[in-house]
């Protein structure tokens, strides 16, 4: 009997809740820091929000509303020039997002919890790169201006990164007429902040750590690696550089809790056997991102 469609078809539902239970928390944590840290000082800013804080100085136009009108045009855009498939998982941020800041601005009405520029840059740096993590790692897009990038990427091969980078800067400027040199140089430093935030906290949970052991007695050391710590080993064929000798390359990957335990228990078996201990960002398939098959 066939049990994986019935698998997928139970998980399938359950992944997709997940998935806009993540992005809705994102974008409300998103809309929380907005509230809470960047409208009250003021601060400069780069993506949709800058623009919003621009067009806000300009004309009025509640940033709420500007954001909302603003994610439906790159949600259309991004619906064209990159397909059906990531408009629908750009579709809850897209209206979630300003309609959570237009609500918060309702409940919360006039409470500030500081002013202090420096404060307000550094919790808007966290709060909003932890907020742009918890929806990129549910495989999700914020929308609004990740959409530009992405577009110049599929079509003229232009990295991400630098497209993002290169967006926020011309905001950062535009809002130049209306901000002191000061201000602007605390928003570079917030973009700087929730860009770091975002790299460091893609990462957590998926680094993990690769061990390279070259000794005489590999075998001794393999059985113990899958027998004591239960991970898997990979054998590799070498050579010595110097007298050309064939020898054999165990390689694992374990967590950092479980790397002294393999330092300690190859140096029992070979007191000299040869050590590269390597930090990896990611590591996915069957024992990690996959269960374990025992045979």
């Amino acid at each position: 009997m066939n049990t994986n469609g019935k698998n997928n078809q139970n998980t399938a539902p359950r992944h997709l809740l997940s998935t806009l239970l993540f992005v809705a928390a994102g974008n409300f944590l998103y809309a929380l820091t907005v509230r809470l840290f960047l409208l009250p000082a003021g601060l400069a800013t780069g993506g949709a929000t800058g623009i919003a804080l621009a067009v806000h100085h300009f004309s009025g136009l509640p940033v709420s509303l500007f954001i909302l009108i603003f994610n439906v045009l790159m949600l259309i855009l991004g619906y064209v020039c990159l397909g059906r498939q990531f408009a629908v998982t750009t579709v809850l941020s897209t209206f979630f997002y300003p309609l959570a800041l237009g609500l918060l601005d309702w409940l919360l009405k006039d409470l500030t919890l500081t002013k202090d520029l420096l404060l307000c840059t550094v919790f808007s740096g966290i709060g909003i790169g932890l907020s742009l993590s918890v929806v990129i790692r549910a495989g999700a897009s914020t929308g609004g201006m990740d959409i530009p990038p992405l577009i110049l990427n599929r079509y003229f091969k232009i990295p991400v990164s630098m497209g993002l980078y290169l967006f926020d800067i011309l905001i950062l400027l535009a809002q130049a007429f209306f901000h002191a040199p000061e201000e602007i140089l605390y928003g570079i430093l917030l973009v700087l902040i929730y860009s770091a935030v975002v790299d460091k906290m893609l990462f957590i949970g998926a680094s993990k750590i690769e061990v390279k052991i070259i000794s005489e007695k590999s075998d001794d050391i393999r059985e113990e690696i899958l027998q004591q710590l239960d991970r898997g080993v990979t054998m590799l064929s070498g050579e010595g550089g110097y007298l050309h000798f064939s020898t054999q390359i165990i390689m694992t990957v374990v967590s950092g809790r479980e790397l002294p335990k393999v330092e300690k228990l190859a140096r029992s078996i070979d007191p000299e056997c040869f050590m590269v201990i390597t930090r990896v960002n990611e590591v996915s398939g069957r024992g990690f991102s996959l269960n374990k098959e025992y045979r």
